[in-house]
């Protein structure tokens, strides 16, 4: 009931945004009206109103250009890879010399993957960028199957089979757990597209060393618990009919609940730049909430069992993960190089987490592990800002160019 209490109430709130839009509609016409004085803030707050919804819609990448050894090379999408709950998606630059390839292991943890487009863009300069495009669970037909987390293991060693021989990953996040027993099932099998090299960027390795408050959260309850409160069935007007889910729509409201302050006055900022007419200020918040409500659900196999092996149990930490019907090792791991990535500040993913795979991988020659620790940094500085730009990201381009 869960899920169709939330839509019935997204249906019926439909109305008060459309009247919201016609009163920004009419402001416009009558331009004095919402260029002076009260109708500054008359439009604003109707701009705000308009705008009080969670999109179920994968954004545009929206990456047209990147420069490449100081020219201007055109970017176009390909899709190197389709299965049913992912696309791999190329991010193919015409006429640019070859470079080494990359793929992004993106998060599914409630956001689609163009949340990295400024870390794909980044990317793209020196690499030839592919990413796991993951699909909304809502709209995969029951008809599909299941996909739990040996399925996400699966679909990494399958996105790099297709991609080929040499390539690099770079996981963020929560699948950084999934990408090194990838890596680790293709060491151990040998597997000639086994990556070069693994990023691993502010992720749960082993969740058991400074427990934060996703962290404690995940331990509170068992994980009945979960699956009796936060797990729900797609309504019957969209193709994933029957599914159960967990709801995109509870993870961003508990990442919401944890930064809630940070929220509501970014949203205040909002109105006071739209009111004042500083439209680049307003839309550069615009631009970040229309990406942050754009939310995607999870399958309710793939949720509960990332709970309970990866924040609850730490079988990969404690040498004890079965996945496809194996036992991972990452220590047999030999030629694929190790770079850790962690920032100071992060409250999801504290520091001491990530850097945990090196103790796991002990099968690597010294040369190939490289920590990094970004000071001042949280959870999203690691891959987005300034500092991923002009700090982080030349450590993982440094590291691709050493071992490709």
């Amino acid at each position: 009931m869960l899920y169709h209490t939330y839509q019935a109430y997204q249906d019926a709130s439909e109305g008060l945004r459309a009247l919201a839009r016609a009163g920004m509609a009419w402001g416009t016409m009558f331009k004095p009206f919402g260029d002076f004085g009260a109708g500054q803030g008359v439009m604003a707050a109707l701009e705000l109103a308009s705008r009080t919804k969670f999109t179920h819609t994968r954004p545009d990448y929206s990456i047209d250009y990147v420069t490449v050894a100081g020219r201007r090379v055109a970017v176009h999408e390909e899709i190197a890879l389709s299965l049913p709950f992912c696309d791999i998606i190329r991010f193919a630059k015409k006429g640019a010399e070859a470079q080494p390839k990359l793929l992004v292991v993106a998060p599914l943890s409630g956001h689609f993957a163009t949340l990295l487009r400024k870390t794909v863009e980044t990317l793209s300069r020196d690499h030839d960028v592919y990413i796991t495009d993951w699909k909304n669970a809502r709209d995969v037909p029951l008809t599909e199957g299941r996909f739990g987390f040996d399925d996400y293991v699966d679909y990494i060693i399958k996105a790099f089979e297709a991609i080929g021989p040499g390539a690099h990953l770079l996981a963020v996040c929560q699948p950084c757990v999934q990408a090194l027993a990838a890596v680790s099932l293709m060491a151990a099998d040998k597997n000639p597209a086994t990556p070069r090299s693994m990023t691993l960027m502010a992720g749960p390795i082993d969740t058991r060393i400074n427990p934060s408050a996703v962290n404690e959260l995940a331990m509170s309850k068992p994980i009945e618990w979960f699956e009796q409160n936060l797990i729900s069935s797609v309504p019957e007007k969209f193709a994933g009919t029957g599914r159960k889910v967990y709801p995109g729509f509870i993870q961003l409201i508990a990442f919401m609940s944890m930064n809630m302050d940070k929220h509501t006055n970014a949203h205040r900022e909002l109105y006071d730049h739209i009111a004042s007419g500083r439209t680049e200020q307003a839309e550069a918040i615009k631009t970040f909430y229309d990406e942050y409500f754009a939310v995607l659900d999870l399958t309710a196999e793939f949720y509960i069992e990332t709970v309970s092996k990866v924040f609850q149990e730490a079988l990969l930490a404690k040498g004890e993960l079965i996945c496809l019907g194996r036992k991972v090792d990452p220590s047999v791991i030999k030629r694929t190089a190790l770079l850790t990535i962690e920032g100071e500040r992060d409250d999801i993913c504290s520091v001491g987490q990530t850097a945990a795979a090196h103790e796991m991988c002990k099968g690597l020659r010294p040369h190939l592990k490289r920590h990094h620790l970004q000071p001042g940094v949280g959870h999203y500085g690691t891959f987005s800002g300034k500092k991923w730009e002009g700090q982080i990201y030349p450590q993982i381009r440094n590291l691709v160019l050493a071992v490709n």
